[in-house]
């Protein structure tokens, strides 16, 4: 199992659609201003956040979290503010935990594997984003999953780089797909709960 590069994600966009929107460049500036990078970068895709179904849990409404008996009152969706040179983003209170999903789609094929991670930028300003797997044969949009550690609010910028995916090939088919077994997140196109 190999990491695949910036050819074969390309490749894989136009034949299999593995990626929908996509961008085969590393996108740096969108209108004349400098954003958090998106699109294909040398061995992986920089996935952009959506501006629909961010959600920020609070215990205003809350009492616990039960990832068996999700309660959707534990979350609440903040306003969507917007930069003087119109960059918008969300703002994360210090210490809170959010919930968002990614602009493209993923199609993953049944020998492929990828995994999600944060970017650089947000880590060093304590945004920390969760690894998650893209499994073999799964396809939708990625719920991705935040941490503001910082002691301060901090701004996550919706239309721009989040994350990043690392794709890995292997030489054979898996047995059993993430479809074949009927995956519970299968074909999601926003955000989406946890579920049994």
């Amino acid at each position: 199992m190999t990491v695949k590069s910036d050819r074969w994600i390309r490749r894989m966009a136009e034949e299999q659609g593995l990626i929908q929107p996509f961008s085969a460049e590393l996108v740096r500036h969108v209108d004349g201003r400098r954003i958090i990078s998106a699109g294909a970068s040398s061995y992986g895709y920089d996935m952009r956040l959506a501006d629909d179904g961010f959600r920020v849990f609070s215990p205003i409404h809350g009492r616990e979290i039960d990832p068996k008996r999700f309660d959707e009152s534990s979350l609440v969706e903040p306003p969507l503010q917007t930069t003087e040179d119109g960059s918008k983003y969300y703002l994360m209170p210090p210490h809170s935990y959010a919930l968002g999903v990614t602009v493209e789609t993923f199609r993953m094929p049944r020998n492929v594997t990828g995994i999600a991670l944060g970017k650089s930028t947000y880590a060093r300003a304590g945004l920390l984003v969760n690894t998650t797997p893209l499994e073999a044969g799964w396809t939708g949009r990625l719920v991705v999953e935040l941490a503001n550690l910082a002691d301060l609010p901090l701004r996550v910028y919706v239309g721009e780089g989040v994350g990043q995916v690392l794709f890995f090939e292997s030489n054979e088919d898996c047995d059993t797909s993430y479809d074949d077994r009927g995956g519970k997140y299968q074909g999601q196109t926003g955000l989406t709960y946890s579920r049994l």
